[in-house]
């Protein structure tokens, strides 16, 4: 199971709504990243008609783009949005996990947790892309909408994104490594490191894996897979799509990751998991309310 635990280890934090696809060790949290939004935008002046007049061609620019990506790739979709995530949990949305190595940079793309990251080639395309239509466009506004345009684009939910943040010129390696918990997190690290963000654990919620699925997912992992790359899909329902099948996995104790299957093992977050699994349009209606 090296290579596999090499894998999810990249992208410690699951959504609550389960996007996956072969690239599913880098699934993104989508409410996570929705309160993340709100928690760390109240302070700024920020509209979702900020381009409008400027760049009114924008959003519509890079929706194209994300649809042509994700139809090319459809595994890119959860790779977006969790590059998103993974930079608003370290210094808000500013997109420094964008920033590379440098004399006076720690690229926060040396951590650990974002070593399996992708996506950032889309991006840069994309940021060239708009260059072209307006000169000096933030990196930071290209995430935000591209996270929410990948989420459209495999069925999941839209939201409003509110632009007008600036583009960080520093980064954090330190606060990539502290704040982005591994997938081994136990669910009272979880829920501390959400606090720590101004999250509840409800907010967060949307090693008892059971034997027969044990040892599904390790006839996927051979000991050659450390070798070859070998990924496998934390879904086996519906690797590809976006719906609610990961809460019923964890209430049949099919979650593969201890920082899954910790949000549904006797504790605080059971009831969440239990009431997403059997509506999920009441999760989607949480998405909405958490982002609005």
């Amino acid at each position: 199971m090296s290579k596999l635990s090499t894998k999810v280890y990249l992208c410690p934090l699951k959504p609550l709504l389960l996007l996956l696809s072969s690239h599913a060790w880098c699934v993104a949290s989508v409410l996570f990243l929705f309160l993340l939004l709100q928690s760390t935008t109240s302070k700024a002046q920020l509209s979702s008609t900020f381009y409008d007049t400027t760049c009114p061609n924008a959003v519509a620019t890079i929706r194209t783009s994300i649809r042509a990506a994700v139809s090319q790739e459809r595994r890119m979709a959860a790779s977006l949005i969790c590059l998103h995530f993974h930079d608003c949990f370290v210094q808000g949305c500013d997109a420094s996990i964008l920033l590379e190595e440098s004399s006076s940079i720690r690229s926060e793309q040396s951590a650990l947790v974002n070593s399996g990251a992708r996506g950032y080639q889309v991006i840069e395309a994309e940021k060239s892309e708009l260059e072209k239509l307006c000169p000096r466009v933030v990196s930071s506004f290209i995430l935000s909408v591209a996270a929410r345009d990948a989420s459209v684009a495999v069925g999941g939910p839209s939201w409003t994104v509110k632009l007008g943040r600036r583009d960080s010129t520093t980064a954090s390696l330190g606060g990539a490594n502290s704040d982005l918990p591994s997938f081994r997190a136990s669910l009272e690290i979880l829920i501390s490191a959400f606090a720590a963000k101004g999250l509840s654990a409800r907010d967060m919620v949307a090693f008892n894996i059971d034997a027969g699925f044990a040892t599904t997912r390790r006839r996927r992992c051979t000991p050659a897979d450390a070798d070859n790359g070998h990924l496998a899909s934390l879904d086996l329902v519906m690797p590809n799509s976006f719906e609610n099948n990961y809460f019923k996995n964890l209430i049949q104790k099919k979650g593969l990751l201890e920082s899954d299957q910790v949000l549904f093992s006797g504790g605080s977050t059971d009831s969440f998991v239990s009431e997403y699994s059997r509506n999920p349009i009441s999760f989607f209606d949480r998405l909405c309310l958490c982002h609005g």
